[in-house]
């Protein structure tokens, strides 16, 4: 993956709104040991906290989805407990307002939280708490929003809707699907897609990162999904003509046409091996194409990374400028799971004036 960028001070001052970030990717080293420790897990490669968050990054780089998803094993390891969650989610907040974050929605499955006997209630209660008590250690510079994410492969989709509803009014934003893709198609999950749109809920759906157009294809037009996790490979449908010009076909037409927005994460698509280098991240294209692009970290702890190290990347490597980090800041707000004069609060009051 990319080289560290040296974050300079004006970046990191910037507003940032964050809609793809894994709760289980972003735990601090330290807090990974102690916990181990704590709940009696012993299966981390090192205790060592510099040299465990090395080995996260590492093991993450291996150009493979599967692979990179397998560094999650050590991660919810350690969260299985109402005391882990509440910490590793009050941890999350506080990291990301001291990194500039103003808005953030952090997605994990509940569904992976139940081996220490807690239930699916009081997995989303913990991590509600946490959520709050980072707002609050934060001074409120921040609003965390959580989003309840069902596994492909698995079958509590429906289940993990009904969470969403349940607890809308306490801090639950939408609904996720998350996993590997190839031979795990959205359509598996049409129960709790019809189910949250006549329950008036809001979704996003992994799409388009290791698997193609198909996969994006029935995101929107099968499920209804709002936004697209990644996104990425809404690129296959895009061409150049004889000329240098960019030609649309259909499903990216659709996709620009309807300003469905794109969850793109560009360090760990570069681990994922879904694309090449930062300079080249299909970003940067589809913003000049006008897509509705928001910038995002995915998981912190595996790429080593933050709001304000993506940021900088896109800066240093692929020629973004103040302007266009604003315009994709102020993308992220309009397509949050938020309504819309607390969307627009946080626009006007904070968004603008700290680019301002």
């Amino acid at each position: 993956m990319s080289e560290q960028a040296v974050i300079r001070p004006e970046i990191k001052a910037l507003p940032k709104v964050l809609l793809h970030d894994h709760l289980d990717g972003g735990l601090r080293p330290a807090t990974i040991v102690e916990l181990a420790e704590q709940n009696g897990y012993v299966g981390l490669p090192t205790t060592d906290p510099e040299a465990l968050g090395r080995w996260f990054r590492e093991a993450a780089d291996s150009g493979s989805l599967e692979r990179y998803l397998e560094t999650f094993d050590h991660s919810v390891a350690v969260m299985q407990t109402a005391d882990a969650l509440r910490r590793v989610a009050s941890e999350a907040a506080q990291d990301l307002a001291e990194d500039g974050v103003v808005y953030a929605e952090i997605r994990y499955a509940p569904e992976q939280h139940l081996e220490g006997g807690l239930t699916l209630e009081q997995v989303v209660e913990a991590v509600n708490e946490g959520f709050r008590e980072g707002e609050s250690a934060s001074g409120n510079r921040i609003v965390v929003r959580a989003l309840l994410t069902a596994m492909r492969h698995a079958a509590k989709s429906t289940e993990i809707a009904q969470l969403v509803v349940r607890y809308r009014d306490q801090g639950v934003a939408g609904f996720d699907i998350a996993g590997a893709e190839a031979g795990f198609p959205p359509t598996r999950h049409l129960d709790a897609f019809e189910y949250l749109r006549r329950e008036n809920a809001h979704f996003t759906i992994h799409a388009g990162e290791a698997f193609g157009l198909p996969s994006i294809w029935e995101a929107i037009q099968w499920c209804g999904t709002e936004r697209l996790g990644h996104g990425v490979r809404i690129m296959d449908d895009i061409s150049t003509d004889d000329a240098g010009a960019d030609k649309l076909g259909l499903l990216a037409a659709y996709v620009r046409d309807r300003r469905i927005p794109l969850e793109m994460c560009p360090s760990s698509n570069l681990q994922t091996g879904a694309a090449d280098s930062i300079a080249a991240h299909p970003i940067t294209h589809l913003k000049d194409l006008r897509y509705r692009v928001t910038i995002n970290t995915d998981n912190r702890l595996m790429s080593g990374t933050s709001m304000s190290q993506e940021m900088q990347l896109l800066v240093d490597e692929a020629g973004w400028t103040v302007d266009d980090l604003r315009w994709a800041t102020i993308n992220a707000m309009k397509s949050a799971f938020l309504p819309f004069d607390e969307r627009l609060a946080i626009i006007d009051d904070v968004i603008k004036p700290g680019y301002d």
